[in-house]
C-alpha cells in the first residue's frame, strides 16, 4: 500500500474502524466481523492485548489486500514490527518518530496532530492524511479552523466520536473520521461462559451495518 492508495481508501470508506481489545481472540474476531458487515478500513491499536498477533492473524484470514493496519504506532520499533506482522498501514497519535519510521517500514501513515504547527510538521514529514486528535477537544469548529489554513491537508477526526459527531465532521470536510468504542463496544474484550462473546459479536455486526450506513450517506 502507499500513501496515496491509504488516501484513496480513507475517501472511500470515509470510516475507519478503532480496535483495542483486553482478549486477543475477542479483539481477532472483532476485526473479522467489522470486514465482514462491511468496514473495509480497520486498526488494530498496539495497546491492545496480543496487538501483532492480531493483526498477523488477521491478515492471514482476510488475504494481502484487507486495509489492515496497526495503531498507537509511537517509536520505530513499533513501526517495523507492525510492519512484519501484516499491517499495511500506521496511524500514529501525534507528531512523533514513528512518522518517519513508519514510511521507512514501508507503512503509510495517517498521523496524528491538533495544532497546526503539528500539522504542518507531519505533512512535511510524509504522512498520507493527518489524524485530527483528540477531536473531542475542539470538535467541528476545531476541524473548521484548521481547514481555514490547509484547505487541501486530509483530516481524519478520532476521539470520543459517535454517529452523531462523525455526521458534523464529515459534513465539514473531514475525508473520513476514526471511531472506536461507540462502534466496537466491548466486542474486543472476550467472552465469557454464557455466551456475551457471541452475542457482542452480533450486536458489533449490527452497529457496524448502521456506522456503515452512515459513512455511505454522508459520502453522497
Amino acid at each position: 500500500m502507499t500513501p496515496d492508495d491509504l488516501l484513496s481508501a480513507l475517501r472511500a470508506q470515509r470510516l475507519l474502524a478503532i480496535v483495542r481489545g483486553a482478549d486477543p481472540s475477542a479483539a481477532l474476531d472483532t476485526v473479522l466481523t467489522l470486514v465482514r458487515s462491511g468496514i473495509g478500513l480497520v486498526e488494530v491499536s498496539l495497546t491492545g492485548a496480543g496487538a501483532l498477533d492480531v493483526i498477523e492473524r488477521a491478515r492471514a484470514a482476510l488475504g494481502p489486500d484487507a486495509l489492515l493496519g496497526a495503531g498507537t504506532v509511537l517509536t520505530a520499533g513499533d513501526a517495523r514490527r507492525a510492519a512484519e506482522a501484516g499491517a499495511g498501514f500506521a496511524v500514529t497519535p501525534g507528531a512523533t518518530e514513528a512518522v518517519a519510521a513508519c514510511r521507512e517500514s514501508g507503512l503509510p501513515v495517517l498521523a496524528g496532530a491538533l495544532t497546526p504547527t503539528e500539522v504542518a510538521a507531519v505533512v512535511a514529514g510524509g504522512a498520507a492524511a493527518v489524524k485530527l486528535f483528540p477531536a473531542g477537544l475542539g470538535g467541528v469548529p476545531h476541524l473548521r479552523a484548521l481547514r481555514a489554513p490547509f484547505p487541501e491537508v486530509p483530516f481524519v477526526p478520532v476521539g470520543g466520536i459517535d454517529a452523531d459527531a462523525a455526521r458534523g465532521y464529515l459534513a465539514a470536510g473531514a475525508v473520513a473520521v476514526g471511531v472506536g468504542g461507540p462502534l466496537v463496544g466491548d466486542a474486543a474484550d472476550g467472552a465469557g461462559a454464557d455466551g456475551a462473546g457471541g452475542l457482542a459479536q452480533r450486536e458489533l455486526a449490527e452497529r457496524a451495518a448502521r456506522f456503515r450506513a452512515l459513512a455511505v450517506r454522508e459520502s453522497r
